[in-house]
């Protein structure tokens, strides 16, 4: 059964090559555009991973990163930070990784394979 990663992003282009890229490397996808959508597919979906912007309307992603940490059934998959914001990573300090926009889609492989495979 193939591993399933939230992709949590606004941008849609950004959204669209990251499911691309995962799909082509044998993952399935569930997608949110900000932090409370992203509540609800992550209690519905139970994915593997997250890829988190941080930067996004409604709720931000590190607010959505409190919230669901304090959740002990999810507190325990793992987050790759995709982002714009420079520095920004050091509000989510036990991510898996921390990728600045542009990224490189080896590098986003990278450290999804090394977190779950």
């Amino acid at each position: 059964m193939a591993k399933k990663i939230l992709v949590i992003d606004d941008d849609p282009v950004v959204v669209k090559y990251l499911v691309s890229l995962l799909e082509d490397n044998g993952y399935e996808t569930c997608m949110a555009s900000d932090g409370k959508e992203a509540m609800d597919v992550l209690k519905a979906e139970r994915p593997d991973l997250i890829t988190l912007d941080l930067e996004m309307p409604n709720e931000w992603g590190t607010r959505f990163y409190r919230k669901f940490k304090q959740n002990p059934e999810l507190k325990e998959t793992p987050v790759l930070i995709i982002s714009g914001m420079p520095s920004r990573h050091l509000s989510v300090k036990d991510a898996i990784g921390y990728l600045a926009k542009p990224f490189e889609p080896d590098k986003v492989l990278e450290l999804v394979k090394g977190a779950i495979g």
